[in-house]
């Protein structure tokens, strides 16, 4: 495997918001290019673009409470040839604006970025109303937009940067609560792109956004049950880098699909879907089962609807059995 420069899993991991990378990451994609643009719906601190109004205050757009006005104006600034990065809680744009953002900004496909913040249970005692958990779902379907959960602040600020130079309608997913920084300045990233971060041959995990760590550090405990996994690291959801999941479930077998969000029609359902069609294999996925969130400490929500590498250890041990029995019964069967 190429050198991913992943920095170790360990208990002395340090810890920053994901949204503090696109904060930074919208400075420095300011920096480079005068075009871009920011305007937010009075979160600036909570989203982080605030760091980007302070440095830039005559390229920024304060659009108040007005989550579909902040889109459309956006969609307006983009048709002028600017780069519009446009940022509020994910439980608001897209959950309040999607048909301005289908409408104005996919059917035109003009090159928005959408910043959604606050997305997932993490967002922990704000509970179920601002616990965005379909915005995967919602923004994948759309077509012409460009779907991005990353895992950490440092790859945020690297995708940040990259939405600026790309030319399609981009969503961004963020998450509110502090969590480890495990890539590094020299961690690859593209759009589109796929990395294994972990080898293995017995099972693939595949995760995206906060739950990528999660699945590395089950991959380190699966050692102990002689389980070998491979972890693929889904950054961007959409457009879907098919090529590298296949390759991997081709040598593994059997897969578990995790994310911090709805499995239907999430990472979850872009993996059944192509699966399905291209290579069916035992499969498994974690994440909200048809359900919403609900007002607790961010580790008793994970740890209730199974968003942690515990849960991902059992599903690994599960699957790679039932991945066993179903390759005796072909067996017999031949």
């Amino acid at each position: 495997m190429t050198d991913l420069h992943l920095l170790p899993i360990s208990k002395n991991v340090v810890l920053e918001p994901i949204r503090k990378g696109f904060g930074r990451g919208l400075v420095g994609a300011g920096t480079i290019n005068s075009n871009v643009v920011a305007a937010c719906a009075d979160l600036t601190e909570s989203t982080q673009i605030s760091l980007f109004k302070e440095k830039f205050p005559d390229r920024y757009i304060e659009i108040g409470v007005a989550e579909q006005n902040l889109v459309t104006v956006g969609s307006g600034l983009a048709a002028m040839g600017k780069i519009p990065f446009v940022s509020s809680y994910a439980a608001f744009s897209p959950g309040r604006n999607w048909e301005q953002i289908r409408t104005t900004i996919c059917l035109n496909n003009v090159p928005v970025k959408i910043v959604g913040s606050h997305a997932g249970v993490s967002v922990g005692p704000d509970g179920a109303t601002h616990q965005m958990l379909e915005d995967i779902a919602l923004m994948r379907v759309l077509p012409n937009m460009v779907v991005i959960a990353p895992c950490d602040s440092i790859e945020a600020e690297k995708a940040t940067i990259a939405m600026a130079l790309d030319e399609r309608p981009n969503y961004l997913r963020l998450a509110r609560e502090a969590t480890p920084i495990f890539t590094s300045k020299k961690t690859p990233f593209k759009i589109g792109q796929a990395q294994v971060f972990h080898e293995g041959i017995d099972v693939t995990i595949v995760s995206t956004g906060t739950m990528t760590y999660e699945a590395l550090v089950a991959a380190e405990e699966l050692k102990k049950h002689a389980i070998s996994a491979e972890v693929v690291h889904m950054a961007t959801i959409k457009p879907f880098d098919d090529k590298t999941l296949l390759k991997s479930v081709k040598k593994t077998n059997s897969v578990v699909i995790v994310e911090e969000g709805q499995i239907n029609g999430g990472l979850g359902g872009a993996v059944a879907e192509f699966l399905g069609e291209n290579y069916p294999i035992p499969m498994t996925r974690i994440g909200m089962r048809d359900s919403f969130g609900e007002s607790g400490k961010v580790e008793e929500l994970n740890d209730k609807f199974g968003l942690n590498a515990k849960q991902i250890v059992m599903s690994a041990i599960y699957i790679k059995d039932k991945k066993g029995a179903s390759n005796a019964i072909n067996t017999k069967t031949n």
